[in-house]
């Protein structure tokens, strides 16, 4: 289920990213509820959410992932302010998640900012355990992080642990990302079976709730975390490709975040590589010329 991150905002705010996943001929996608950089978020009956739900029903679009913004911070044990603050919004953004139709809000646990591991982790619970309750609609899809700075989640065992400290961890899944965990130091070019092998140590596969299809700028374990294009990283197209071809994520969404084009020689413009980019791995034949086809239609 190939699909990619769409962008929300303008006067069709959520119809208008349905629009623009189906332009790139998408089976699925993620959004923001909004900007990722900020927490300032429309009301819900500004969003269009059933023209939106109306439009995916007429194109066979099943499912879709929310993304929580990346910079509210369950780890933070330095500032309880910033603590209580992404307790309280992660609490309300996944009420959003479920009203506008997803069951699945894609979360980086967070950071520990210097005090630990171990502080940091037990941190991510505290907060989960106040944001999840029974009643709680959608999951949790804690993301597997590249390990610059302090980040946490940067291993299948620190992801265990803030699972098995979660009360209520029946809501909580995991999103992989390729670019992530090629950083944090699994082999996912050589040996990605071997990492679900691993994987699977700790969590079951049917708890992985989405992907992050990214190629990678780095060498594996160089802890940067630099997406690139599908093909021209140190990962390569034929071991992304076979990912969006295993049975195991047939029905799982499968989303790019990979880089946009900038437009040659102006950095200010550049140009989405989604829908070629999801042609190609449909195909499965890698195309060399594919960032000079995008930047030629997207000017055509």
């Amino acid at each position: 289920m190939l699909g990619s991150h769409v962008g929300l905002g303008g006067k069709e705010q959520f119809l208008g990213s349905v629009k623009e996943a189906l332009s790139y001929k998408a089976e699925t996608f993620m959004v923001y509820t909004g900007a990722p950089q900020n927490t300032r978020r429309k009301d819900l009956s500004e969003m269009r959410i059933p023209e939106a739900a109306a439009l995916m029903a007429e194109n066979g679009i099943t499912k879709f992932v929310v993304h929580a913004p990346y910079i509210v911070n369950l780890g933070n044990t330095v500032k309880p302010d910033a603590f209580d603050f992404a307790v309280e919004f992660l609490r309300e953004e996944l009420r959003r998640t479920a009203e506008m139709g997803s069951d699945t809000m894609v979360l980086h646990p967070g950071a520990h900012v210097g005090e630990g591991e171990d502080a940091g982790i037990q941190s991510i619970i505290k907060g989960i355990n106040q944001i999840l309750d029974a009643d709680t609609k959608a999951h949790i899809a804690l993301e597997t992080m590249a390990g610059k700075g302090s980040e946490l989640g940067t291993s299948f065992e620190q992801l265990a642990r803030i699972y098995d400290g979660v009360a209520h961890n029946n809501k909580i899944r995991l999103c992989l990302d390729t670019c992530h965990l090629n950083d944090a130091g699994y082999p996912v070019k050589d040996d990605f079976e071997g990492v679900l092998r691993e994987l699977e140590r700790y969590f079951p596969l049917n708890q992985i709730a989405c992907i992050h299809l990214n190629d990678s700028k780095n060498e594996q374990g160089a802890h940067k975390d630099r997406h690139e294009n599908i093909g021209f990283g140190t990962i390569g197209f034929d071991r992304l490709c076979a990912i969006t071809k295993m049975t195991e994520f047939a029905d799982t969404p499968i989303i790019l975040e990979t880089p946009y084009v900038p437009k040659e020689g102006e950095k200010e413009r550049a140009f989405s590589p989604y829908r070629q980019e999801i042609a190609m791995l449909r195909s499965g034949v890698f195309n060399p010329d594919l960032i000079e086809i995008i930047r030629r239609e997207a000017e055509a």
